[in-house]
């Protein structure tokens, strides 16, 4: 009695285990090809700015995101839309993502090559660690 006792705990306490792991996340960066073809599928909004520990994604509220074929990209609203360029390529076997919204504020923010830390066809997250001063900017597309 007491070994039946004794495996129907470890059956318990073996299936907690096993049903309360967190399926690991592997939409991990693992092409350039990935993140241009998922960028261009659909609209996407900013869900995350941080600018050296400062949340600034209030700025991007309202705004929808479409990158198209040719490497352009807009950002639109009810008032108008903004427009700029993007691209993705390697740096040091590192996937990046690059946005070029010119001069026009708050978008020149954007303006970075962003090393892809994690996409897929539902979100994209993009990190920068600046060179000068060590800060770190994370900016976060969810497609919508």
């Amino acid at each position: 009695m007491k070994t039946t006792a004794k495996l129907l705990a470890l059956a318990i306490i073996a299936l907690i285990a096993i049903t309360s792991c967190k399926k690991e996340d592997n939409s991990t960066v693992n092409s350039n090809t990935n993140i241009a073809t998922n960028a261009q599928q659909g609209t996407w909004k900013i869900t995350y700015y941080s600018s050296n520990g400062t949340d600034e994604t209030n700025h991007y509220t309202g705004y929808t995101f479409q990158f198209n074929s040719g490497g352009t990209i807009a950002a639109t609203n009810s008032s108008g839309s903004v427009s700029g360029t993007w691209s993705n390529g390697n740096d040091d076997s590192q996937v990046k993502f690059i946005l070029n919204f010119g001069t026009t504020s708050p978008f020149d923010e954007l303006n970075n090559d962003w090393h892809v830390t994690q996409q897929s066809s539902s979100i994209m997250k993009l990190e920068d660690v600046s060179g000068g001063n060590g800060g770190t900017d994370l900016l976060t597309f969810e497609k919508i």
